[in-house]
């Protein structure tokens, strides 16, 4: 069977799509040289863009090679929900009153632990936030976890290996703490309507071994960082200062995020939660720290190309074998 135009396009894009991932560095150095643009490259230098800019590219070329209303058609055709909602969720959880809330929480579940408070919260971080990714979905424990870590072990005075060590053990602990439910995690959300597995079934055949394994993971990087975590490190980011969240502001923004998780798989549900969440944040901003939505969008770009680039560039490279 001899390959299409559009497949041998789609081919050639994905190839062009994997030299700009490894040469993304490249488009930082010129942001230097050519300073007049060097927004433009700042954007194309972000990995998350590389995906969903070249996505693009394949839609506009499908447009000119096979026509617009094809084109249009498969776009539309892809689903979107998942990076909608990653987007939405990681704005929603790491705001001021949820993050605030979260490591108010972890202080004083480490005051009461057989250990010094700074090795506790690291431990809890590692551990029970990756965990809590089984009731509020993976990427906004990702979001709380790494944003709660960052002043105490992701910052400039740890070596390099200790800080690689701690953001593999939280990739890991994340994407396997979800599976304590049947929603959280999206590979459990792939197969677990068609096979019938429910949350209790979840947690019975898998999500049990998960949290050991969790634990585990969570007990042997705290060890091996600990020596590092004594020094008392002052908070940053959206927890950083600031008067107290009043309790009804907290509890809205419980409710939202709660009610956001109850719809992840309805889009028009949870983005109307989220201009709600939006409104909210307007109208009580002297509670607010600036929302992360560049960094939720680019990992909601990340997410939107990868749903629509891969499948026509499966195809074109099975064509071309």
């Amino acid at each position: 069977m001899s390959p299409t135009s559009i497949q041998l396009v789609a081919a050639a894009l994905f190839a062009v799509a994997l030299l700009h991932t490894f040469a993304a560095k490249q488009f930082e150095r010129l942001s230097h040289r050519f300073p007049r643009h060097a927004g433009l490259f700042h954007l194309l230098g972000e990995v998350e863009v590389v995906f969903g800019f070249w996505a693009i590219v394949l839609i506009t070329a499908m447009a000119v090679v096979v026509g617009g209303e094809p084109a249009l058609a498969y776009a539309e055709s892809r689903n979107y929900t998942e990076p909608l909602f990653v987007f939405v969720v990681m704005v929603v959880a790491a705001s001021r009153p949820i993050l605030r809330t979260v490591m108010a929480t972890v202080d004083a579940l480490a005051r009461w632990m057989p250990l010094q408070t700074p090795v506790a919260t690291a431990w809890l971080g590692l551990a029970a936030v990756p965990l809590l990714g089984s009731l509020i979905t993976e990427p906004a424990a990702m979001t709380i976890a790494a944003l709660m870590l960052a002043p105490q072990i992701f910052r400039p005075q740890l070596p390099e290996p200790a800080k690689y060590l701690a953001l593999g053990v939280l990739f890991v602990n994340v994407s396997i703490g979800g599976t304590l439910t049947a929603y959280a995690a999206p590979p459990v959300l792939m197969v677990a309507s068609t096979w019938q597995w429910d949350s209790a079934f979840m947690l019975a055949q898998f999500g049990w071994k998960a949290a050991l394994a969790v634990l585990v993971n969570a007990t042997v990087a705290t060890l091996v960082l600990r020596r590092h975590l004594l020094a008392p490190v002052a908070p940053q980011g959206a927890a950083a200062g600031g008067a107290p969240v009043p309790p009804t502001v907290v509890a809205v923004h419980i409710a939202l995020l709660a009610a956001i998780v109850v719809f992840a798989h309805h889009p028009v549900a949870f983005l109307g939660l989220f201009l709600m969440f939006l409104g909210f944040c307007q109208a009580y901003e002297r509670h607010q720290s600036p929302l992360i939505l560049k960094e939720a969008l680019l990992v909601g770009f990340f997410l939107a190309g990868l749903a629509l680039g891969p499948t026509a560039v499966a195809a074109a490279a099975f064509m071309l074998l």
